[in-house]
């Protein structure tokens, strides 16, 4: 079988492994655009490391997105302040991280503005995080839906919060690792904030 490239899903603050395998790629990379939008997965959620342990953030979108919508048209929900809960977590959690600083404002941006659509929103963030790794990684779209490809490396279902990761990760410095541990696979921005520039060698 030749293998001619990867298909990724679009995710929110995507956890490492996502990185590592765009990492990996680097060219022929297709972000699905046009699936359903599958419940309970990364696509709206994101794990981070809080005082108290794993922290998850979760993006709400409109009722009936979970009605076969296409994970492009899917609507974020704004009947709380969602934004501002998950920029509170966030400072709370990396303000005292070597690096939270270098990224706050440009980060800040995605939880003022209101985005419409989720996959956009996502997308944006994705930009901004392959930037601040300095990850130069381009990529296309799905222009159909199919359940699976023969000549493609398929992500879309195997990075998953309720599957174990492939990625053996090498430990690093976690803000609250002296009172919880190591905890693996985290967002990208755990790595990010506490590893900087390091981030991508890292990777």
């Amino acid at each position: 079988m030749i293998d001619n490239g990867a298909v990724f899903p679009m995710f929110y603050l995507p956890p490492i492994e996502y990185f590592a395998q765009l990492n990996k790629w680097k060219t022929n990379i297709l972000i699905e655009k046009e699936e359903n939008f599958p419940k309970q997965t990364y696509r709206n959620r994101a794990n981070i490391y809080s005082p108290d342990g794993l922290l998850v953030l979760t993006v709400p979108v409109m009722k009936g997105s979970k009605n076969h919508t296409k994970a492009k048209d899917v609507k974020i929900s704004y009947d709380f302040n969602w934004q501002r809960l998950h920029w509170l977590s966030l400072q709370a959690c990396y303000r005292r991280s070597a690096y939270f600083e270098y990224y706050e404002d440009e980060l800040a941006v995605f939880y003022h503005k209101q985005y419409d659509y989720l996959f956009d929103y996502n997308e944006q963030l994705l930009q901004f995080l392959l930037k601040a790794i300095k990850l130069k990684t381009p990529y296309n779209y799905t222009e159909s839906y199919l359940p699976s490809y023969l000549d493609k490396t398929d992500f879309r279902e195997t990075i998953h919060p309720k599957k174990e990761t492939a990625l053996v990760s090498k430990p690093y410095f976690q803000l609250f690792e002296e009172r919880h541990g190591f905890i693996n696979n985290l967002s990208i921005v755990d790595l990010l904030f506490n590893q900087g520039p390091q981030s991508i060698a890292y990777l």
